[in-house]
């Protein structure tokens, strides 16, 4: 009875702006991850291998 006065969940706005930040941080996570792979390799470097 009590759960029927109090809107746990707004349907509305908040779905929307969820989505959006879900959106930009997938979208951040997807550019920072081309970056790292995209660096500039020379044929001659291998300061990355132990």
């Amino acid at each position: 009875m009590i759960f029927s006065k109090i809107p746990l969940v707004d349907w509305g706005n908040g779905v929307i702006m969820i989505g959006l930040f879900a959106l930009v941080v997938v979208l951040l996570v997807g550019f920072l991850i081309y970056f790292m792979n995209s660096g500039n390799k020379k044929e001659g470097d291998n300061s990355n291998e132990v």
